[in-house]
This record gives C-alpha cells, structure tokens and sequence, in this order.
C-alpha cells in the first residue's frame, strides 16, 4: 500500500509535446519575491518539485497547477497563451503628432502594447515641443537621442543629450524639449511607460 502511493504520487516525466511553463511560472515566482521553498510549502508540494516543474521537467496534476497559479496570482490559462509579439519594419510605425513643432513622430510599438511605448521622432532644426511644459499620464518618459542634439527642458532646469545619451525622467514632471541646432536634424526614440 505505501510503494502504491508512493507511485502515484511521484512526479511524472515531461513528455515530448507538453507545452513548456516552467519559465512562465519561475518569472511570476521571482516577480513575488517568493523562494522556491515558500510555494511548495503553501502548495504542499517539495521544492523539488517546485523546481522541477520551474524546469518544464515533471508534469503537474490539474490540482497542484491550480495551487502554484493561486500563489503566484496567474490565471492557468495564462500559462498557455503564446506570448504577444509584433514587429514593426522600418519606416512602418503609425504616424502620430503629440503637438511639436518640426517633428515627425511614429508609433513604433503596437497599439495593443499597455505596458510600453515607444516613439521615433526626427526633429528638425529649430523644431521644439513648444515654450508650455507639459506633462505626459505616464509613470516613466526616456529620451534616447540616435543623431544629432536634444535639449529636455523641466522644471529644474535644461539637460543637452547628444548621440548615445539617454535621460529618464518621471512623465508626470512638466517638461518640454527643443533641437536647438539651426541647421542638423536630430532623431530621438522616446520610451513611454505605461502606455499613456
């Protein structure tokens, strides 16, 4: 009777065609700052199954796949949608105008991406986002200059970026920027994040 159900519950071996969650469930483990130790133990499993199953190398029963998802706040069916990908070519993003002068601005990142987006903008000489600051509804704003000469402009002060430069700054922080070069275009990727 105790080799039976030892058997039944040791670990199955991972077949060939099983769908790999392992990574999925580890990166929202790590998200919670939980060990492997704390989910088995509120899962009642070991941690070496806990880390098998993180290695895609065993196959959980619905019942223990249930629990780890509860622990980790994923929904099960999560684990099994195909990540979200889309590619953009160049010269492609959506054409967008956020109110500047003298910039020619493109969507670079998916209008369904929430988390992030991202905006190739070519300033002209002269070109600006105008005298006002202003704000963006957004927790985080980075400006990564690609060409020419960036001047960021907030409350505390004005910050000149050049080629390879990259300044973060809250979105919510009035702001505002200018090509101050009468003559070379500059070319800025602005990082938005969350999506405003």
């Amino acid at each position: 009777m105790t080799t039976r159900t030892l058997a039944s519950r040791a670990p199955r071996e991972r077949p060939e065609t099983q769908v790999r969650i392992g990574a999925r469930l580890r990166a929202a483990r790590q998200a919670r700052s939980l060990t492997i130790a704390q989910v088995a133990e509120s899962a009642g499993l070991t941690k070496g199954f806990v880390s098998r199953l993180e290695r895609d190398d065993v196959s959980p029963s619905v019942a223990s796949l249930v629990t780890v998802c509860e622990i980790l706040g994923l929904r099960v069916g999560d684990l099994f949608d195909p990540p979200e990908t889309a590619v953009i070519r160049a010269g492609q993003g959506r054409p967008i105008n956020f109110g500047g002068t003298g910039a020619h601005e493109a969507l670079i990142t998916p209008g369904t991406q929430q988390g992030l987006e991202i905006i190739h903008a070519r300033i002209d000489p002269g070109g600006n986002g105008g005298d006002d600051l202003y704000t963006l509804d957004c927790d985080v704003e980075c400006a990564y200059v690609v060409a020419g000469h960036l001047t960021v402009v907030l409350e505390t002060g004005e910050e000149d970026l050049g080629p390879g430069d990259a300044m973060t700054f809250p979105g919510r922080a009035p702001h505002t920027w200018r090509n101050a070069s009468a003559k070379v275009p500059c070319e800025v990727l602005w990082v938005l994040a969350p999506a405003p």
